[in-house]
């Protein structure tokens, strides 16, 4: 169960960290994105999932690295190939943000929705808010989640922190 939570975790922040980068003026470099995630309806026994050892419900913040390759493709970050079968689709962009659907079919599986919306071309702000399934064992459990996220451009220079490897075409 620890595994399952820990991916459902991951997943969720690296999502909604790619949703964020989308931005007008969008910049290649270094990204900081702070994500809290609630749940609606969750899949853990009581106060699993938001017990004080849990990552849910408190804020998590993680640096991105953006490539111009993964805006020329994208317009954003490129989907984590481990996301667990997680995918955008139906993408609608406008001047100041952007909507598209959230589809997952692995171990979680549902659909969720996705807005993003930019204030200016260091600053963007996201939610997500998904609906499906989550795989235990022979069994699956309902989830309901909504996860919101703040981006804030760091600079050019990513460092030390590496960017997702773009999914080759199949």
């Amino acid at each position: 169960m620890r595994t399952t939570r820990l991916w459902i975790t991951l997943t969720v922040c690296l999502f909604a960290t790619a949703i964020s980068g989308w931005a007008q003026n969008k910049k290649p470099g270094l990204w900081q994105t702070t994500t809290i995630q609630t749940w609606q309806q969750s899949p853990f026994p009581p106060g699993m999932a938001t017990g004080p050892n849990s990552p849910m419900g408190a804020p998590h913040t993680s640096l991105v690295c953006l490539t111009q390759a993964q805006l020329d493709k994208y317009g954003t970050f490129s989907p984590d190939p481990k996301s667990g079968g997680c995918t955008v689709s139906n993408i609608v962009k406008r001047s100041n943000g952007m909507s598209a659907d959230w589809i997952c079919t692995g171990a979680m599986s549902g659909k969720g929705s996705v807005e993003s919306t930019w204030y200016d071309d260091g600053h963007s702000k996201s939610k997500v808010h998904f609906v499906g399934t989550l795989a235990a064992g022979a069994n699956s459990r309902p989830v309901e989640f909504t996860s919101e996220s703040t981006s804030i451009y760091k600079g050019p220079d990513c460092g030390s922190v590496k960017p997702f490897v773009m999914p080759e075409k199949k």
